[in-house]
C-alpha cells in the first residue's frame, strides 16, 4: 500500500489549529428546507429576552451568521437557528432564526426540527405519546407537540402565536406583472399572500418556475413594502416588517394535497416546506373568508411535494385583531453533524453568495 493512502486511512483524527474558532452544529431539514442548528462555539449572547439576544446577536456577531449561512459553508438558501435561554420559567429554551438576509420572527419548519431533535438527542425525558416544549421565538412563545409512538418520533406539532389578517383582496401595481392581488396576513411573520387564481400570471408553482419565482416574489414584496402602510404589530416594532410573498396554488393537488404555497422569503430564498409561518398565516385567511372551521384540517404542500398539516385551534382577540391560534404539523430529520472552523487568516472567513 502506497506510504500516502495508508496515512489517510490511519491518520483521520484532525486537531484544528488553536487560533480559529469552532462551531459545532446538528444539520437537519424539515419537508427539504434545512435548519442548521448551532449547538456550541458560538459566543454568549447577551440580554434578557429573545428579542434582546437577537439584537445583541444582530450588532455583534452578524460575520458569523454568514460565515455559517453563507458559502462555502452554506448556500444562499440556508436556515440555521441559535438557542438561548427562555424568557422565563416557564419556558424550555429560546430560539433565534437566521438566513441569507438577518434574523427572522418565526419559523416554523424550525420548530419542528428542533422539537424532533430535542427528542432525539435526549434533551428532554421522551414518553409515549405528545412531547410538550415550549419554545420562546422573537415572535412570541410557540408550543410545541413532539409524538411518540412505540418508542418513534412520528411528527410534531405546533400552536402558533396569535396570527391574523390586515387586508383581504388589496391591489398592488408591479411593471412587469401589472394590478396584483394579494391578502396581507400575520402568522409569527407578515407575508404578502397572492393566490394565483386571482392574478393573470405566465408562471406556476412549480420547479421549472423557480428563478421567475424568485424575481416576481421579491417584486411584489418590495412593492407591497412601499405602498402597504399597515405592515405593524400591534405590540412590537421589531416585527413589523414583511417578511416574504406566499405564491398559493388553491387547487387540488395531484398528490391529494388541498393546495400548494411557495414562499419566497428574505433575500430572496425559496422555501423548501410549505412555511410553517405562511401556513399559520394562511389559516387566519381561511377562517376570516369561512373557508376552514374549528377541527377541520387542511394539507398544504411544498415547491418540493413535502406537506404540512394545518387547523385552527381557537381564536383570540390580539390588540385590534380578532386572530386564531394556528396548528401546524409536519417531520423533520437529522442530516449530519458538523465542526466548522473558522481561520482568521481566510480572506472568505466571512462568507460570500453567488446566486
Amino acid at each position: 500500500m502506497a506510504k500516502t493512502y495508508q496515512n489517510i486511512s490511519e491518520k483521520t483524527h484532525f486537531e484544528p489549529n488553536k487560533d480559529w474558532l469552532q462551531i459545532k452544529t446538528i444539520d437537519m431539514h424539515t419537508g427539504g428546507e434545512p435548519l442548521r442548528v448551532i449547538i456550541d462555539g458560538f459566543p454568549e449572547l447577551k440580554g434578557n429576552s429573545v428579542l434582546e439576544y437577537r439584537r445583541y446577536c444582530r450588532e455583534n456577531f452578524d460575520h458569523l451568521r454568514t460565515a455559517l449561512m453563507f458559502e462555502p459553508r452554506g448556500h444562499a438558501d440556508m436556515y440555521g437557528c441559535i438557542l438561548v435561554p427562555p424568557n422565563d420559567d416557564e419556558g424550555d429554551f429560546g430560539i433565534l432564526f437566521l438566513h441569507n438576509e438577518g434574523y427572522s420572527t418565526m419559523c416554523g419548519h424550525a420548530i419542528i426540527a428542533i422539537s424532533t431533535l430535542a427528542a432525539e438527542m435526549n434533551w428532554i425525558k421522551v414518553k409515549e405519546g405528545d412531547n410538550i416544549l415550549k419554545i420562546d421565538a422573537p415572535c412570541g412563545r410557540i408550543t410545541s407537540f413532539t409524538h411518540v409512538k412505540n418508542g418513534k418520533i412520528t411528527g410534531v406539532r405546533f400552536q402558533c402565536v396569535p396570527s391574523f389578517v390586515v387586508g383581504l383582496d388589496r391591489i398592488v401595481q408591479i411593471d412587469g406583472l401589472g394590478a396584483v392581488i394579494y391578502d396581507l396576513a400575520y402568522g409569527g411573520a407578515f407575508y404578502a399572500y397572492v393566490d394565483m387564481a386571482k392574478n393573470n400570471f405566465d408562471f406556476d408553482l412549480s420547479s421549472e418556475s423557480y428563478r421567475e419565482l424568485i424575481a416576481k416574489g421579491m417584486g411584489i414584496k418590495q412593492a407591497v413594502i412601499a405602498l402597504d402602510k399597515e405592515i405593524s404589530h400591534p405590540f412590537e416594532d421589531d416585527l413589523s416588517f414583511l417578511y416574504g410573498t406566499i405564491f398559493i396554488d388553491s387547487q387540488k393537488q395531484d398528490s391529494g394535497a388541498d393546495s400548494r404555497n411557495v414562499c419566497i422569503f428574505a433575500e430572496g430564498e425559496v422555501d423548501r416546506c410549505p412555511t410553517g409561518s405562511g401556513v399559520s398565516g394562511r389559516m387566519a385567511i381561511h377562517k376570516a373568508r369561512k373557508e376552514i372551521d374549528f377541527g377541520e384540517t387542511m394539507t398544504i404542500e411544498s415547491i418540493t411535494g413535502s406537506v404540512f398539516k394545518g387547523s385552527v385551534d381557537s381564536e383570540v382577540d390580539y390588540g385590534p385583531f380578532k386572530a386564531v391560534i394556528p396548528q401546524v404539523e409536519g417531520t423533520a430529520h437529522i442530516t449530519g453533524m458538523h465542526t466548522f472552523c473558522m481561520d482568521p487568516k481566510d480572506p472568505m472567513k466571512n462568507g460570500f453568495i453567488l446566486r
